[in-house]
């Protein structure tokens, strides 16, 4: 996963499309490739932080799921309805969590 910022997706353009017309030049600058290059891997590392940040959000959601379906299974007959409102609310919060894990690995 890449995550670009607005400048870094501004220059790589940029670079690829002088890139492009020195390639039809047949000279390519090595510098620029390079650039390109280092772009690419510092949005590859950004990427992957944000990643292994969506995983450790999916894997919270999960868990507050669990504590709300036990709290709903034990609660007395007067607090399960708010239990449930809990529940429903940690299982909307994994449905997020999820699309934006399957989003971003893609």
């Amino acid at each position: 996963m890449e995550s670009y910022t607005t400048a870094e997706k501004r220059e790589r353009n940029k670079l690829f499309r002088k890139g492009f017309r020195q390639a039809l030049a047949d000279c390519v600058d090595p510098r620029l490739e390079a650039r390109i290059e280092k772009i690419d891997q510092r949005a590859a590392e950004r990427g992957a932080l944000e990643l292994q940040a969506l995983h450790k959000v999916q894997a919270d959601a999960r868990q507050t799921l669990a504590n709300a379906k036990a709290t709903e299974r034990t609660a007395p007959r007067t607090d399960r309805t708010a239990a449930r409102q809990t529940r429903k609310e940690a299982e909307q919060r994994v449905r997020l969590a999820e699309r934006a894990v399957q989003r971003a690995e893609r």
